[in-house]
């Protein structure tokens, strides 16, 4: 078994903080992905009142075997009252930025599209100075219903690509590497004022050239955001982390993002895709569209 490094140790939270989120959560019957995806900041995020919505939840359509949240073939109907408990939920937690996630819902012939619209109105409605971000799955390359989504103009658009293509039947055999890129590449020819976002997680066995050429890949459709951030283990069920990887290395894909062209790039072993997500009001400021 590899020992956890010294600089993967986070801060213990404040827990009546995390309390009082956690409370609003659970009044409102909400899932978010900091809970079922065990997320190593989810006691800095609750601290400062910030969740990441997961909705159509909490079980997924598939298995991936790197993440924690539940898999079921068949999961339950669509609540139409999920979009108006979401919104509460802003205006309680007084949002100026909200992470509006799902699980795969392969089932669904639009994977879910119509629900991200209904969540993404319902938070307009309630708090119409909240940017939203909408991290959203593949939707098996329905181009279609992706084009549902960013009809609800969401201000920032972030797909996963995960981990690198030579991994992907390991660490995501249900998604494919080259849709993800096509999503990313679509979403600027649809919604050219949308900001586009990926995430990628590392110490799965990658090496820093396949990487790097992810990166590549990334500008190469136009991805403004990129984060990147070490794989944890969520259970001795799930894969194993085959390196834990150095501060230093992240120091490198950082200015190696700069060089590409990324307006923003967040490059630390305890980043998570949507971590620190609110700072990307002041790249809209700094690159408005």
């Amino acid at each position: 078994m590899v020992v956890k490094p010294e600089w993967l140790r986070v801060k213990a939270p404040q827990w009546q903080r995390v309390g009082n989120v956690k409370e609003i959560l659970r009044d409102l019957a909400l899932n978010t992905v900091c809970e079922e995806a065990s997320c190593p900041n989810i006691g800095e995020c609750f601290n400062v009142g910030t969740a990441t919505f997961l909705i159509m939840g909490p079980a997924c359509t598939r298995a991936c075997p790197y993440c924690d949240i539940d898999f079921d073939k068949k999961p339950q109907a669509l609540d139409p009252s999920e979009p108006i408990r979401l919104g509460e939920a802003v205006r309680r937690l007084k949002l100026k930025h909200v992470v509006i996630t799902s699980v795969n819902r392969d089932d669904l012939p639009d994977g879910g599209a119509a629900q991200f619209v209904r969540c993404v109105e319902q938070v307009r409605q309630v708090s119409p100075q909240t940017t939203i971000e909408v991290l959203i799955p593949d939707l098996c390359g329905n181009w279609e219903a992706l084009a549902i989504i960013l009809q609800a103009q969401p201000e920032v658009l972030n797909h996963n690509t995960e981990t690198i293509p030579r991994l992907y039947k390991k660490v995501r055999p249900q998604g494919n590497y080259q849709r993800s890129l096509d999503l990313l590449r679509k979403t600027r020819e649809l919604a050219p004022a949308t900001y586009t976002k990926s995430g990628i997680m590392v110490g799965l066995g990658e090496t820093d050239s396949e990487v790097k050429a992810v990166m590549r890949d990334l500008r190469r459709v136009n991805c403004d955001i990129l984060t990147i951030g070490q794989y944890l283990q969520p259970s001795p069920k799930h894969l194993g982390v085959k390196e834990f990887i150095k501060p230093d290395q992240f120091n490198d894909w950082q200015k190696f993002g700069k060089s590409l062209g990324f307006l923003q790039l967040v490059a630390t072993p305890l980043t998570r895709s949507s971590y620190h997500a609110e700072e990307v009001r002041s790249l809209m400021e700094l690159h408005p569209r």
